[in-house]
């Protein structure tokens, strides 16, 4: 018998602003209600073949049933349904903005379980750092990093389909699918670009991080990476209630244009370099995104909230302004994607910025990207991943963990 679960607010005729919430659940084996009520924490329980009763008893004045557009993705939540709903005045409507909204402002407790869902993930994300080696396919990896969460943090699934690119695959932004399923084998010389997330009762964390193979960055993947890094702590440090999303990103592709100028791959003013958006060239993909029940969770465009129309905007999953209780993805990423690229020299308005000779040098790097999962606090934002981060701590961690397993502590992550 396959578990159901079917979530209705009825409004009640004589206290039309009260809500009673009835959670009807059906398992292979059957428990009485009242197992259910103290398990869930909810003021009724009944069986699922009472449901039209038990409600008919509550005299609603109307049934909000849950359907609405998910903003992320375009899908249309499905509408709950039952056997004598026909007899009630059902409202399809009012609930999906509110329940969005719920989850996008976490609680305690949600926030309890996402520290756990990163905790174990960063753990596992180390394992990997820990064991990889050149001649080994890029699926094993992911499965160690799945054999760990699931082992060690009761995590049987992931939050999204593992991203495990090594070289050239470091800069395809959605790599390890079907069509391309992590199977390369990773080479002397190449940096791996590593998106994985463990999810524990459906909440999920989402952590990349990019680090050569071999354990020692080459110069070229080193200037990369202290670029986007530079990118990825400049955010942090501005993210606080109140701050604009979209600033957040146009912070981190200014410092992006700002550090491939100094590299020598840009050569002139940035502020013009912004006005091209020659930023969406290197990093074609938002900042980051709401974090929760979903690894792109809902409510990232409210009504008021309006998408961005320029390149590398437009592709942000939200525009909102931050408050307390956000969860959400810091995940600024330099890619050298050979299409944009050519597609930026092909265009005077780019290419004028571009120094084709010194860009060559850089053109096999593939991509970095550095990810982390933040907490929008009162007075700025608490880290949830702990993992390492500057080329010293990779190289260190690495070496270490060839030759003792040697874990690596994380220091204090709470901004104040």
């Amino acid at each position: 018998m396959s578990r159901r679960i079917q979530l209705f607010c009825c409004r009640v005729e004589k206290k039309p602003r009260d809500t009673v919430l009835i959670l009807v659940l059906c398992f292979a084996r059957i428990h009485p209600p009242e197992f259910f009520k103290n398990k869930y924490a909810v003021d009724e329980a009944h069986y699922v073949t009472e449901l039209s009763s038990v409600l008919a008893s509550k005299k609603p004045a109307v049934l909000l049933t849950l359907r609405g557009v998910n903003t992320d993705s375009g899908n249309v939540s499905k509408e709950a349904s039952f056997e004598g709903i026909s007899q009630f005045n059902v409202n399809n409507t009012i609930l999906h903005p509110e329940i969005a909204e719920c989850r996008v402002i976490k609680t305690d407790m949600e926030l309890e379980v996402l520290r756990y869902t990163n905790k174990i993930s960063s753990e596992a994300h180390k394992e990997v750092m820990k064991a990889v080696k050149v001649g080994m396919k890029e699926y094993e990896l992911e499965s160690l990093f799945q054999h760990y969460c699931y082992t060690r943090g009761g995590m049987r699934h992931t939050s999204y389909t593992c991203i495990c690119g090594s070289g050239e695959n470091s800069s395809v932004l959605h790599y390890g699918h079907a069509g391309a399923p992590n199977d390369k084998t990773i080479e002397d010389g190449d940096l791996c670009l590593f998106d994985m997330g463990g999810e524990y009762y459906c909440y999920g964390s989402d952590i990349t991080c990019t680090f050569p193979a071999n354990g020692k960055f080459t110069a070229e993947q080193r200037a990369i990476y202290e670029a986007v890094l530079k990118a990825s702590r400049a955010v942090m440090e501005a993210v606080k209630p109140g701050v604009a999303w979209p600033d957040m990103h146009r912070l981190a592709d200014r410092v992006h244009l700002e550090e491939l100028t100094r590299i020598g791959i840009l050569k002139g003013n940035v502020d013009d370099m912004v006005k091209v958006h020659l930023g969406a060239i290197f990093m074609p993909h938002g900042l980051g995104h709401l974090l929760g029940i979903d690894v792109h969770d809902v409510g990232g465009y409210p009504e008021g909230v309006q998408r961005a129309e320029e390149p590398g905007l437009r592709s942000l999953r939200t525009a909102r302004r931050l408050q307390p209780g956000m969860v959400l993805t810091v995940e600024p990423g330099i890619y050298f994607i050979q299409h944009l690229l050519q597609q930026a020299l092909h265009d005077p308005a780019q290419a004028c910025f571009i120094d084709s000779h010194v860009l060559q040098r850089f053109r096999g790097v593939g991509g970095v990207r550095i990810e982390d999962d933040i907490v929008v606090t009162a007075t700025g934002m608490e880290l949830l991943t702990c993992v390492p981060r500057t080329v010293e701590e990779i190289e260190a961690f690495m070496a270490e963990g060839q030759s003792s397993a040697k874990s690596f502590d994380c220091l204090s992550s709470q901004k104040k």
